[in-house]
């Protein structure tokens, strides 16, 4: 199983580089931000940074989205790092939560999702595609590469990344849901003609290593409010009852007012306070190594490749340290 570290890029972006690469001494293969123009600082520079001063870490958004950057600029943005640090990027994406509604705009369409993944794939990885009807190829690009790895939730969503993405990305850490979205995806593979095992799957959720439950909840209780936000748009497509998503991910939500999004992905976010500590325990992994250990896996054993520690608590560098120690290892075995 390999391991990612998310972070948002908060000021200064020397902190955010220097965690990343306590990540990479620490096993973590991967480093994920947050992509929101409005609410953080601008990842795609500070990637330039973590590149920069790592060999091996491979760098992306989760997510980005079709709506923010027209998508030549995106494709064009991760092959100049590609060339200059040697295809270690990554192209997590999604229709777009803080980026767009903080902005005022509406999250993108599954339809424009799914043609942005393959045009940005293709233009980054030098080959011609349509751009609002007009063929576009950028000359420069050679031997470039581009994974895109889609963030979904719903039925027609997990079909779209199963049909078309290289990855799929879940934010939450379920087991139960784990798999049920994990096989919608591989069976949505599988009907495109797709190997099913070439998707690959990458849970994202906090984890916080330590014995004070109580406190490791509070530090991760945004987790479930952010979630939650997705959970809302499918109730709202969906319906509460109709069977196409889980009970065991939208009953949660009943008691949801409102979401504010300048305490999008904090610790103590005042939006959060519906979220029980039974969501918080069932999305994350807290607790001691060993509980972190039995968790990851039982999600390995569901088919998950990689598992991204959101780490947006009190606890950073612990937590880094904690996983590099002991955590990363065991899962090697």
């Amino acid at each position: 199983m390999d391991f990612g570290l998310v972070l948002q890029t908060d000021p200064p972006a020397s902190a955010v580089v220097g965690l990343m690469r306590r990540a990479e001494r620490n096993g973590f293969r991967y480093g994920w931000t947050f992509d929101s123009a409005v609410l953080w600082q601008e990842p795609f520079v500070i990637y330039s940074r973590i590149l920069e001063h790592t060999t091996k870490l491979h760098v992306g958004p989760m997510v980005t989205n079709p709506g923010t950057r027209t998508w030549e600029v995106t494709a064009s943005t991760f092959a100049t790092l590609n060339d200059m640090y040697g295809n270690r990027t990554v192209c997590g994406i999604g229709r777009g939560d803080s980026a767009m509604r903080v902005a005022g705009r509406k999250p993108n369409t599954l339809a424009r999702l799914g043609e942005a993944i393959g045009v940005i794939r293709d233009l980054a990885e030098g080959r011609e595609a349509l751009v609002d009807g007009n063929p576009i190829r950028i000359p420069w690009i050679r031997e470039g590469r581009l994974p895109v790895w889609m963030a979904a939730y719903g039925p027609k969503a997990l079909a779209l990344a199963g049909q078309k993405a290289d990855g799929f990305i879940l934010q939450l850490a379920d087991p139960y849901l784990t798999e049920w979205m994990v096989k919608a995806v591989r069976e949505a593979a599988a009907e495109a003609g797709r190997d099913p095992a070439s998707v690959t799957i990458c849970v994202a959720a906090p984890a916080y290593v330590g014995d004070d439950l109580d406190h490791a909840r509070e530090q991760c209780r945004w987790f479930g409010g952010m979630v939650g936000n997705h959970v809302a748009d499918l109730v709202s497509r969906y319906g509460e009852h109709s069977g196409m998503v889980p009970e065991a991910l939208t009953a949660y939500i009943k008691e949801r007012h409102g979401y504010d999004y300048s305490h999008h992905g904090r610790a103590g976010n005042p939006s959060t306070d519906f979220v029980p500590d039974e969501i918080v325990d069932r999305f994350c992994l807290l607790g001691p190594p060993q509980a972190h250990i039995e968790k990851l896996r039982a999600l390995r054993d569901l088919g998950v490749d990689q598992f991204a520690v959101y780490n947006m608590h009190d606890a950073k560098e612990t937590t880094i340290d904690a996983y590099g120690a002991e955590i990363i290892p065991a899962l090697d075995s």
